[in-house]
């Protein structure tokens, strides 16, 4: 028998971030919808969610900033596009910069 209320949960899937197709790991900055603060988007890695959770942890420590992870991107407060790059290519991804 079925208890009433919450229907019962089933076991999350293995998500996976987008694949990285020809576009690669693609880093940009952003700062609209945000009060004016900056945010460096990381997109396009080709990592599970468990994977990417702890590459963020590593990148924030490295950079000595906060972030989190939303809707299968990355994001890094700040504008450290250059530093993430560096930091990303050492870990051995094909990464570009996209925008301005």
């Amino acid at each position: 028998m079925r208890k009433r209320g919450k229907p019962a949960k089933s076991p999350p899937a293995a998500a996976t971030i987008r694949k990285a197709g020809k576009e690669g790991v693609r880093i940009r900055r952003e700062h609209k919808g945000r009060g004016g603060k900056t945010v460096s988007v990381i997109d396009g890695l080709a990592l599970s969610e468990a994977e990417a959770r702890a590459l963020l942890k590593r990148l924030k420590g490295r950079l000595g900033t906060g972030g989190t992870f939303r809707g299968g991107v990355l994001e890094i407060q700040g504008d450290h596009r250059e530093a993430l790059r560096s930091l990303l290519e050492a870990e051995g991804h094909a990464v570009k910069l996209a925008g301005g």
